[in-house]
């Protein structure tokens, strides 16, 4: 049986505007309260990932955690700061069904947004 979910990311440099390419992406699954590791990812220089995070026969519901490494990205970029903020921003969230999950990231070295996005 073919399944037809997926999941997907794409990360926004909202400071310099422009795709956050070769950032670190990790992805886990969530069981109660401890996390599984699945897999480590960079983002191209559209600020994606090249393939599906998860996709095909990998895919399953359940509750999983992106972590961005923000703060390596910015500090890679050449952001100084004497007192960083952000480091790695985890994103916890559920998939329910067999569907398209996108969860992009707008990030700065001081905020960030994300939101479960639609990709064509």
């Amino acid at each position: 049986m073919t399944t037809t979910g997926r999941l997907t990311t794409h990360v926004l440099d909202t400071m310099h505007g422009r795709p956050a390419a070769g950032m670190r992406i990790d992805l886990f699954m969530v069981h109660g309260d401890h996390t599984h590791h699945l897999l480590s990812s960079f983002t191209n220089a559209d600020g994606r990932v090249d393939q599906p995070l998860l996709d095909g026969e990998r895919f399953h519901p359940g509750a999983f955690e992106l972590n961005f490494h923000v703060g390596q990205y910015f500090e890679r970029m050449g952001v100084e700061s004497e007192n960083p903020f952000l480091d790695i921003v985890p994103v916890r969230f559920i998939m329910s069904e067999e569907a398209h999950y996108h969860v992009p990231l707008l990030v700065s070295p001081f905020a960030y947004s994300t939101y479960r996005g639609a990709e064509g």
